[in-house]
């Protein structure tokens, strides 16, 4: 490696990253990390905290899970790429499979098409729906249903389908016939109503209301996460989700769950469907699949979906990735889902998602600067920071920059992404590191 006055010289310089400015990299220089144990990760000055952020939702084990680095290592040894397009596959990926199966089959899942990460998978769900409804002879169905504030990933079907503006203006003209209701967002919401139950029904009716004039047989799917994530950590009333799917049940739209951040467990179930007791058609997967140790991710297919396309000789699959069940991503998968078993991390995660969640609405009531803590469902926590209680106007970008920079440096990485603070850490997380997480948030929200 490279000595540190090079990586510092050169910090934001020459690379382009996700979700920021060129300018804002050049002005701000990010966080350079050269180091992770456990739940905590190291800077270049040798500072350490612990990754309240989880890498990015996605490294629910923890940096130290020497399984699945094991796993890797042996494959890269035995097999270290082989393409499963027609003809050929691989032991690995034909085992994953199997297990991923067994996984989610109290989902109703029956088969997997593997991609290369959360937002390949979600281009797979949006375009394999289109083709289910050409297998059955309703053509005319093409359109897609999302929330507002949700977020799908990056590729132009998951930027159509995505519920936030920042991830939209700036590539429109986008993909045609995909419309939006309001979210189950109890903080704002277009009907001003606080009552989550009431909201959830308003919002059924809104989609109701939307399928209704578009034509219920103009629309291919729903697609929705089962707790917004990136939107800000929006949990709605338990009977959202089973409304959501009678209505799409009884219009032959097809539901698919976007399950990149809460299946394996971030939400103190297997998965988000799970725990609303639904069964979609089909779940968009990635992330914690291999731990955030290589890009890998699975599209689960429901019964509808298993009849459609093996019931057809002539129902080709027009789609697939060049690392579509790589073999190193499939050893790294099983050994995470054994692994995620073995240690049964549901458990923890409702734990210390409790824990986080009232430890920072204990905050709240500390300091006006904490508008509304959503949560409470595993390790999924979003502090949303305003300038006026009374208006619920955010809070500026200079304050929300002093809370992190604080927080950082009391001891924990956060996430902040405009008024929301978000915390998803890993999900082996400790009691004494919520501790240490929640009295670094409490030196962030004082310094502002």
């Amino acid at each position: 490696m490279k000595d540190s006055n090079f990586l510092k010289e050169n910090n934001g310089r020459l690379m382009w990253h996700p979700m920021t400015s060129p300018k804002d990299s050049h002005d701000n220089p990010p966080k350079i990390i050269t180091g992770a144990s456990g739940v905590s990760i190291t800077d270049l000055d040798g500072h350490t905290v612990v990754d309240a952020v989880g890498g990015l939702w996605n490294v629910n084990l923890g940096y130290s899970c020497q399984p699945v680095k094991d796993a890797i290592a042996h494959q890269l040894d035995t097999l270290p790429y082989y393409s499963t397009f027609r003809g050929t596959t691989n032991d690995a990926a034909i085992e994953l499979s199997y297990e991923l199966a067994q996984f989610f089959g109290p989902d109703g899942m029956q088969r997997a098409f593997f991609t290369s990460g959360g937002s390949d998978s979600v281009e797979t769900a949006l375009r394999l729906a289109r083709q289910y409804h050409k297998l059955r002879g309703e053509s005319g169905r093409t359109k897609f249903l999302s929330l507002k504030k949700g977020y799908h990933g990056t590729h132009i079907g998951g930027a159509s389908v995505n519920g936030n503006a920042n991830f939209r203006t700036a590539y429109e003209p986008l993909l045609s016939g995909c419309f939006h209701i309001p979210a189950p967002y109890t903080y704002r919401n277009p009907f001003n109503e606080t009552d989550p139950e009431k909201l959830a029904q308003l919002c059924v009716q809104a989609l109701e209301d939307e399928i209704a004039f578009q034509g219920a047989g103009t629309i291919a799917a729903m697609i929705m996460e089962p707790i917004l994530g990136a939107g800000g950590v929006i949990p709605p009333h338990k009977s959202f989700a089973p409304m959501v799917q009678d209505i799409c049940n009884r219009h032959g739209i097809l539901l698919i769950t976007d399950e990149v951040i809460t299946a394996y467990g971030r939400t103190g179930a297997w998965s988000g469907a799970r725990l609303w007791g639904i069964q979609p058609d089909m779940m968009a997967t990635a992330k914690a699949i291999t731990n955030g140790y290589f890009p890998f991710g699975a599209v689960m297919l429901g019964g509808r979906m298993v009849d459609a396309f093996e019931g057809d000789p002539n129902a080709k699959i027009g789609h697939g990735y060049t690392y579509s069940g790589h073999p190193v991503g499939a050893a790294a998968a099983l050994a995470c889902l054994a692994e995620t078993k073995r240690l049964n991390v549901i458990e923890n995660a409702a734990a210390r998602g409790t824990q986080l969640f009232e430890g920072c609405k204990a905050l709240m009531d500390k300091y006006d600067i904490i508008g509304d803590v959503r949560g409470g469902h595993g390790l999924m926590t979003a502090i949303e920071m305003v300038s006026d209680r009374a208006t619920k106007k955010p809070i500026d970008a200079n304050t929300a920059n002093t809370v992190f920079e604080t927080t950082y440096t009391a001891g924990a990485m956060v996430r902040v992404s405009g008024p929301n603070l978000i915390l998803s850490p890993p999900l082996v997380l400790t009691e004494q590191d919520a501790n240490t997480l929640l009295s670094a948030l409490d030196a962030g929200f004082a310094a502002a």
